[in-house]
């Protein structure tokens, strides 16, 4: 079947216009008739005497002349106006009429600062929907597909954030190809999205197949009696490595604390829900406790790794700095002399520090293979295996940062941190190392400058702020709002 809607004007339209021919043609009619029935009438006439013919004749061309034309004037001006009326208003309709089957104006092109905004946001999105979905997976066997699913989710995201980053640094150079790249970063975050929303059904189904409350419980109780000895690891690196060594995760016993009083009442409550049979408030407590928890574990986690990875580069240095006079050594004939002042400078530095008292043996690290790598050397050797462990520090710091404060963290620390990512995965330690701590650098600006909308007492107390600040609640009502789940942005808030 047709519709008449889609061959662009509708059936009462076409009638509409037969009407108005029909009367253009009517009162042309009308007044073709009356400027012929002064003929007809003259010529159809009797025939009478000479004489008198001639003044009747005079006086009936007299009056065709003024009164037997004048009506049929005035139908044909008015056949006329309602023809012109009736083209006009058919024009008029036709230009503003937006019907199926008619062309219609395109819409408004974005602005570049509408597209960058729009990128910006689909990034920030694309990012927590991996986030979430590789803590929910860590609860479950998700089998391969879903496994995939969420890989391929993250080459997606990867593929996004790389064309995000040239385009900061100006590339491509045309107004056309930037707006294509800025496209292209909604599109594969997009398909990002779209991966992790397929894949939602089988995850459902495997998380439902086993004891997730258990799951969850258990996982509580380790982090909940291992609290104390992450705290006591952390006042120990302190005294030793001084306070600005641990500075990056001050605190964070705290905030897991927190994260695990929320996780303790959604426990509770999902036990109850499950011996009311309320199933789908057990699902929303349930996975609301598995967030909560697996932040937890990141916070005292990045706390346990800080403490092993200073002492791993206590242990470094001094063999750092032996490699360091080697290496430059062999430099000096063709590295330039200020580099070289530079570096014997940076080692006579570390030693005052290493035999001074407690120091920060990573940044001490992180010194020494600056400097040797800015003279020219550091490619092998203890250098590089410094070089290593410092980027890969940065690196978990600010994805422990970026992961357990998501719901303030915009796209460009997150873009940051993906291409330090990048860097590590190619053996590039040393730009990974500068755009990891740049990436912590800028999330905690993000954090500050977002400020904590849950910062009442009973909010604190329940472990609300906490939840939506590290975005396992979305925080769109004033109870934290839906509890976000495995999938995408079609799918991730469905437990709500």
């Amino acid at each position: 079947m047709t519709s008449s809607l889609i061959r662009g004007r509708p059936r009462h339209a076409t009638g509409h216009i037969g009407v108005r021919v029909g009367h253009a043609v009517l009162g042309g009619v009308a007044g073709a008739v009356w400027l012929v029935l002064p003929v007809m009438t003259t010529t159809t006439q009797d025939p009478v005497p000479a004489a008198a013919r001639e003044p009747v004749a005079v006086a009936r061309a007299d009056g065709a002349s003024t009164a037997d034309y004048v009506m049929p004037l005035v139908a044909v001006a008015a056949a006329g106006a309602l023809g012109g009326y009736g083209y006009v208003r058919r024009v008029r309709r036709s230009r503003s009429r937006t019907t199926p089957g008619t062309v219609s104006a395109a819409p408004p092109t974005p602005s570049p600062v509408d597209l960058e905004r729009q990128a910006r946001a689909a990034l920030v999105l694309a990012d927590d929907c991996v986030r979430t979905s590789r803590e929910a997976l860590g609860y479950v066997d998700g089998g391969d597909s879903v496994a995939g699913a969420l890989r391929a989710a993250e080459t997606e995201l990867s593929a996004a954030f790389a064309i995000w980053r040239r385009y900061e640094e100006g590339i491509p150079g045309d107004d056309t190809g930037r707006r294509q790249a800025l496209v292209g970063v909604v599109g594969r975050c997009a398909e990002a999205g779209r991966q992790l929303d397929a894949a939602t059904e089988g995850f459902d189904a495997e998380w439902g197949a086993g004891d997730a409350l258990a799951v969850a419980e258990g996982r509580f109780r380790e982090l909940a009696a291992g609290t104390g000895g992450v705290a006591g690891a952390l006042t120990e690196a302190g005294e030793r490595y001084g306070n600005g060594a641990v500075a990056a995760v001050v605190g964070y016993v705290e905030q897991a604390k927190d994260r695990l009083v929320f996780a303790t009442g959604r426990l509770n409550q999902a036990r109850q829900d499950a011996d009311s049979g309320d199933g789908e408030g057990f699902r929303r407590g349930v996975r609301a406790a598995e967030g909560a928890v697996a932040q937890a574990g990141a916070l005292l986690g990045g706390v346990s790794r800080l403490a092993a990875e200073l002492r791993t580069a206590a242990g470094l240095v001094p063999a750092a700095l032996t490699g360091a006079e080697a290496e430059l050594a062999g430099v000096r004939a063709a590295a330039s002399p200020s580099r070289l002042a530079h570096a014997d400078t940076v080692l006579a530095a570390v030693r005052d520090e290493v035999t001074g008292g407690p120091y920060d043996a990573l940044d001490a690290l992180r010194r020494v293979v600056r400097a040797v790598e800015g003279a020219g050397g550091g490619r092998s050797g203890v250098i590089a295996a410094g070089a290593e462990l410092v980027a890969r520090s940065a690196l978990g710091a600010a994805d422990d940062f970026v992961g357990v404060h998501r719901g303030a963290v915009g796209a460009e620390a997150r873009a940051l941190l993906a291409e330090a990512r990048r860097s590590a995965s190619v053996g590039a330690f040393a730009d990974a190392d500068r755009l990891a701590r740049r990436a912590r650098e800028l999330a905690g600006r993000d954090v500050r400058a977002h400020g904590n909308p849950y910062a009442g007492e009973a909010a604190h107390e329940s472990g609300l702020s906490g939840a939506v600040l590290g975005g396992v609640l979305l925080g769109e009502e004033g109870d934290g709002g839906p509890v976000v789940a495995f999938g995408g942005p079609e799918t991730r808030a469905r437990l709500g």
